[in-house]
C-alpha cells in the first residue's frame, strides 16, 4: 500500500490531535463595513486616489463619454491590438477607430497570442476604495485570468456603483466560488535592496477609467 499524500497525513493528524476538543461553533464574522459615509461621490474620488498612488492612469467620465475616453487611452498607448473577454459590452470600442483590433478570447487565444497582444480591456466585479483595488472575477466582461496576467497593458472599466468602501464590503458582494484576481495597481515586486520591478506577476502598465 502506498504511503497517505503529505497534506492528507497532515489533514489526519490534525484531526486527532483535536479530536477530544469540544466543538469551538461557528467563527464570529461580524467584520466592520464602512458602507457609503457621505455619497458615491466620496467614493469615488477615494478610490481614484489611491489608485493613481499605485502609479496607476486614473481617469473618471460621464458614462455617455465612456468609448470616447476608452478610445482616447487606447491611442495614448498606441495599442493597435487588444483581448477582448466575452461580454464586453459592444458600445466600449464604439470610437476605438478601424486601426484597433479587437482579439476574442472564443476559443481561447494561446499563451504565445496573449504575449504578443499590445494589452487587454475589461470591466471587473468590484472596486475597493480604501485600498485602490480591483476585483476580477472572470464574470461578463472580464475573461479568465490569463488575460490580464499576460499582455502588458491592461485598461480597465470600473463604474462608480461597483466602488465600495472597505475589504469586507466587497466580499459581500463576491461569490467565493467563483476565480478571483485582486489587483492593486500595476504588477510589480521589489528585490532585497528594494529595487523596483513592475511587469513581473502582471500588466506593466494599469489604465483605469471609472464611469460616472
Amino acid at each position: 500500500m502506498s504511503n497517505p499524500r503529505p497534506r492528507d497525513e497532515i489533514l489526519r493528524r490534525i484531526g486527532a490531535a483535536l479530536a477530544d476538543r469540544p466543538d469551538p461553533g461557528p467563527v464570529p464574522r461580524g467584520y466592520r463595513r464602512a458602507g457609503t459615509p457621505t455619497g458615491p461621490g466620496d467614493l469615488v474620488e477615494r478610490f481614484a486616489g489611491t489608485v493613481a498612488e499605485y502609479k496607476a492612469t486614473v481617469r473618471r467620465v460621464p458614462p455617455a463619454e465612456l468609448p470616447a475616453a476608452i478610445a482616447a487611452a487606447i491611442g495614448e498607448r498606441g495599442a493597435r491590438h487588444l483581448a477582448v473577454p466575452p461580454g464586453l459590452p459592444d458600445g466600449w470600442l464604439a470610437e476605438a477607430g478601424t486601426g484597433i483590433q479587437a482579439h476574442g478570447d472564443v476559443p481561447p487565444l494561446s499563451v504565445r497570442a496573449l504575449d504578443q497582444l499590445d494589452g487587454v480591456i475589461t470591466g471587473c466585479a468590484v472596486a475597493i476604495a480604501a485600498t485602490g483595488t480591483i476585483v476580477l472575477d472572470a464574470g461578463p466582461g472580464q475573461g479568465r485570468r490569463a488575460l490580464t496576467l499576460l499582455p502588458d497593458y491592461h485598461l480597465c472599466v470600473v463604474a462608480a456603483d461597483q466602488i465600495v468602501a472597505t475589504v469586507p464590503d466587497a466580499l459581500a458582494r463576491l461569490d467565493p466560488r467563483r476565480p478571483q484576481t485582486w489587483i492593486s495597481g500595476p504588477s510589480a515586486t521589489s528585490d532585497i535592496e528594494l529595487n523596483r520591478v513592475e511587469g513581473v506577476h502582471g500588466p506593466r502598465t494599469l489604465h483605469v477609467i471609472v464611469a460616472g
